[in-house]
């Protein structure tokens, strides 16, 4: 084929890309057929978070597109079919229009429903604020966050399972004073089987996602662990969205899971770095007492699965301006550090920064210096803070999704589950380092998440450093998440096994020189 025909070629298969409605009709045509996201999704063989992706402005590419614009032409046909159809409700003159049920009633009962702002955790703002997921301004604040109470105020128009995002009230407790297990009139109702799952119950019909894919794949492979191991690792990602989506069921909070970024969360170049700094320590300890000390270098387990335990912002980042710290919002300061005078026995927070100067720092990172700098420790001055780019945030976002990865890591390590094992870490690991600008995970882009899990695993291994410190060990070296080195009687101070709460060894070796091998000596000593 010569060169003109490879162009022709490549022109004759070029086509244009099925045009879609804007996103906003894309999740009101769906929602006016009445379907969930998850059906949606289960039909085009995609995950929640990806048709959550499409109704917030991303737009599908090859065959899925297709077919998705397929489904919104049909829905919008459906929809016209369906007003045509519908009979026009005539009321007689002088009689009052028949009441509708409240939200939350049983039965078609009437009930009343309790105002929205007059619920425990709803106060009512002097002056509007920005809301914690569009940005907008928004008149009332939901345990402790501007946000609008009604979804359709709200610049994402988001709806929880649970009622409108921010409402606080789950349709399984708006019957409020009444004991769980009775019907409206009091009679018990069947009971629910449930099963221990490490530290927590669940109903026994709740499946086990994490087992059944290992189960599934160990069979496709007849018992082969090597291949098991290989094949569960690469679909860790997609399965850890899932995992997610499932954990996230039924949250109090809808993510922007594909928010605007500013440009400190750009990359510089193709294959350059944002402005974030992260903070990883790599510290070694530069003088040790004279004489031959035993070295062991302790392994921290599950670095990042605890580091999901973090100050995540919810929404879309907000620039601001000003010294000050709203510990009610998480995401990245422009800070100018404090000065560190402690590097002969403990690592800068910061960790290896040669260059002087501001910089970006995450929310934990920041968090460890302002306590630091707090009257329990007294360590440094508080850092100054120039400018920020924060949300509303949550310790407790992505818990339920931690826990699940926890309790099935602690079952494998228990029942000596190598395959589970590898298969748990590659997916906390995988979802944490494709949070950001990767072809790995398209369904969430947060960059700014990446950098604050990967900040808060630094900021736990820094403070198990201090511990060791503290509790009289002669800390050597601290290497990226996991790698602690110290010199005294660690088993005193840690816990060692394979749980995420314990240490294991990962190396002993000895350094300096006893008085028997110092140059010049001769005979032994006394």
């Amino acid at each position: 084929m010569t060169g003109f025909d490879a162009i022709d070629a490549l022109l004759a298969g070029a086509r244009q890309e099925t045009p879609l409605p804007p996103a906003a009709e894309r999740r009101t045509l769906r929602e006016g057929l009445n379907l969930s996201r998850a059906q949606l999704a289960r039909t085009l063989s995609v995950s929640t978070s990806t048709v959550g992706g499409w109704e917030s402005g991303r737009d599908p590419s090859g065959e899925v597109r297709d077919k998705y614009a397929y489904f919104l032409e049909g829905a919008r046909t459906r929809l016209a079919e369906m007003s045509a159809e519908a009979p026009l409700r005539e009321t007689p003159a002088g009689e009052p229009e028949p009441e509708e049920p409240a939200v939350g009633a049983a039965g078609g009962s009437p009930q009343l429903a309790e105002p929205a702002d007059t619920r425990d955790d709803v106060e009512v703002l002097p002056s509007p604020r920005p809301c914690v997921l569009c940005g907008r301004p928004a008149r009332h604040e939901v345990a402790g966050f501007a946000q609008h109470l009604d979804p359709a105020e709200c610049g994402t128009g988001s709806t929880g399972p649970d009622g409108p995002v921010g409402s606080g009230t789950p349709a399984a407790h708006q019957e409020s004073g009444r004991p769980a297990g009775t019907g409206r009139s009091g009679a018990a109702r069947p009971g629910v089987g449930i099963v221990a799952v490490g530290r927590r119950v669940r109903t026994a019909d709740t499946p086990d996602r994490i087992a059944a894919a290992v189960e599934a794949v160990s069979a496709a492979h007849a018992g082969d662990v090597e291949a098991a191991t290989a094949a569960l690792v690469k679909r860790a990602i997609p399965d850890a969205m899932a995992l997610l989506d499932e954990t996230r069921r039924g949250g109090r909070y809808d993510v922007v899971a594909h928010p605007w970024l500013p440009d400190i969360l750009r990359r510089q170049s193709a294959r350059g770095s944002d402005q974030v700094w992260e903070a990883r320590p790599r510290w070694t300890r530069a003088e040790l007492p004279s004489g031959r000390h035993e070295v062991t270098a302790l392994d921290i387990n599950g670095a990042y699965l605890s580091a999901l335990k973090t100050h995540l912002p919810i929404g879309q980042l907000e620039h601001s301006t000003g010294n000050a710290h709203d510990r009610r919002r998480a995401g990245l300061h422009l800070i100018t550090p404090p000065a560190w005078g402690h590097d002969p026995y403990l690592p800068n927070p910061l960790g290896s920064r040669d260059e002087p100067g501001p910089l970006w720092v995450t929310e934990p990172t920041l968090r460890l210096l302002l306590r630091l700098a707090g009257p329990k420790y007294q360590l440094c001055e508080a850092p100054e803070i120039h400018e920020s780019w924060t949300s509303g945030a949550t310790e407790s976002l992505l818990e339920k999704f931690r826990v699940a990865l926890r309790e099935a890591r602690d079952r494998a390590v228990a029942e000596d589950d190598e395959v589970t094992l590898e298969y748990v870490k590659a997916m906390y690991s995988k979802f944490v380092s494709t949070l950001g600008e990767s072809n790995f995970n398209r369904e969430l882009y947060r960059t700014d998440w990446m950098h604050l899990i990967r900040s808060q695993a630094f900021v736990n291994l820094w403070w198990k450093a201090h511990r060791a410190y503290d509790e009289g060990l002669t800390v050597v070296r601290v290497m990226g998440t996991d790698e602690l080195h110290v010199i005294g009687d660690w088993r005193a101070v840690f816990p060692e096994g394979r749980g995420v709460t314990e240490v294991k060894v990962k190396d002993t070796y000895a350094v300096g020189a006893s008085a028997s091998e110092l140059p010049g000596h001769e005979g032994p000593v006394t």
